[in-house]
């Protein structure tokens, strides 16, 4: 009598489990080109999290990996990680970056000056500006003058009286008070640092006047307590585009009463950008919560 064949029998996996495997693959992926570093891994996977969800709560995107230069700041992988970030109409207007502690070193602070990178070959100030400040920084708000530089994706203002662009600075002028162009301190120089080509980007007046000056207040707060603060500001520009796709601002003061390290979007409610030469088209949808 011939032998009656086994059957196979096949068991469906779990969806739970089936999302649990793709899970480790995607880790395992991410380690492999991460150069086996399980700590840049884990923070990838974190990032991707983070950024692809709208939230009306700051939300931290990524911890931050060792900084690029002597007194801090994030690296060029981390600055690459925010220019890839899309804001989500509805969220938030910033995201807070290494669970909003600054990457920056609070003992490097030696001297009264603001270091202002070179524009790149574009014209862009995509490198960071890094303010080592104090008390005498703090300017008189009435010694504005008129702004007259032209950042990269400038356009004036359209006709209808909405304030859509802003000459934004990334030192604010508020607290560069005695700091001439080439980042030293002159105590006859009272206005700030206002015209400055190395010092400005083209921003949307949202994010400069809604967001920005949040984060500039504290390290206004904190100078008029006598405190010392290292400031930076850092234009984040995707590919070639000439209009930055946001700025990181992050600072510390010497003894630590004040540190934070946000990512604002450069966006307006209302309007869309093509970033690549900074022009806005207006749309209702875009939404940003307050």
């Amino acid at each position: 009598m011939s032998k009656r064949k086994r059957r196979t029998s096949h068991k469906r996996i779990n969806p739970a489990t089936s999302f649990l495997i793709v899970l480790v693959l995607a880790f395992l992926g991410i380690y492999q080109n991460s150069g086996g570093s399980l700590s840049t891994a884990v923070n990838s996977i974190t990032y991707l999290n983070g950024s692809n969800h709208s939230t009306n709560s700051p939300k931290n995107v990524f911890k931050a990996s060792s900084a690029d230069t002597e007194y801090g700041g994030l690296s060029t992988n981390d600055y690459q990680r925010l220019a890839n970030l899309n804001f989500q109409s509805g969220q938030k207007g910033y995201v807070v970056v290494n669970n909003n502690h600054s990457t920056l070193i609070k003992n490097a602070w030696k001297v009264n000056k603001v270091i202002y990178s070179n524009l790149d070959s574009l014209n862009r100030t995509s490198h960071s500006n890094t303010g080592f400040l104090e008390q005498r920084n703090v300017a008189n708000e009435s010694l504005r003058v008129r702004q007259f530089v032209n950042p990269t994706a400038w356009h004036s203002n359209r006709s209808n009286g909405i304030q859509i662009y802003n000459r934004g600075h990334l030192i604010a002028y508020s607290v560069s008070a005695g700091i001439d162009q080439d980042g030293n301190y002159e105590p006859n120089n009272q206005s700030g640092d206002q015209n400055n080509p190395k010092n400005l980007f083209t921003q949307t007046a949202y994010s400069n006047q809604k967001v920005q000056t949040i984060f500039e207040s504290k390290v206004r707060q904190t100078l008029r307590q006598g405190k010392k603060v290292i400031y930076q500001a850092t234009p984040i520009f995707k590919d070639t585009e000439l209009m930055a796709r946001g700025i990181n601002l992050q600072a510390v003061s010497t003894d630590g009463s004040l540190d934070f390290n946000v990512y604002i979007f450069n966006v307006q409610p209302g309007y869309q950008f093509n970033y690549q030469n900074g022009r806005a088209s207006k749309d209702n949808s875009v939404q940003v919560a307050n």
